[in-house]
């Protein structure tokens, strides 16, 4: 196999989209890697969840490193806790969210290996939870989208009805 040789430049894909409150910063898309990884960062403002549902994904891994303030992570129902300087590999299968509980606010850098997923889930996301204009996303769209993207969105948990969290 031949890799194509890619001409080199900082943050060759960087573009922002915002989901609500939550801005994902595109630093390096499959296409600027041969496929081989995918980097943004994440920035969450305090007190801020994830807009969509909990999901898993069977076909990459999610390394998260902390950057600044706290996000807590909830993998298969185990609540972690990542700060600045700290790292936290989301295994292929696991259920996993995130929350900002605290009162600053947190940027991380998220590291997808291989490429599975790039900016066009998080434009398609965009849509949906900036339609709702700060109120509950449709879930059923983001299920879709997710879906399409080759995430599998967890079901609702009991009395939840619809998830205010990705």
């Amino acid at each position: 196999m031949t890799l194509q040789t890619l001409p080199l430049s900082v943050n060759p894909s960087d573009e922002t989209i915002r989901l609500g409150p939550l801005a994902v910063r595109f630093l390096i898309t499959a296409e600027d890697a041969n496929g081989s990884i995918a980097a943004f960062e994440l920035s969450v403002p305090s007190a801020q969840r994830l807009a969509a549902p909990a999901h898993s994904h069977d076909h990459y891994e999610e390394t998260i490193y902390g950057i600044e303030g706290v996000l807590t992570w909830t993998v298969d129902g185990r609540q972690i806790h990542v700060g600045p300087g700290q790292a936290l590999c989301i295994p292929r299968g696991a259920i996993h969210r995130f929350d900002n509980n605290g009162n600053r606010d947190a940027k991380v850098l998220c590291v997808i290996t291989p490429a599975a997923i790039g900016p066009q889930y998080f434009r398609e996301s965009a849509e949906v939870i900036n339609a709702a204009a700060g109120g509950p996303p449709d879930r059923v769209k983001l299920a879709e989208i997710m879906l399409r993207h080759g995430l599998t969105p967890a079901p609702a948990a009991p009395g939840v009805g619809r998830a205010t969290g990705v």
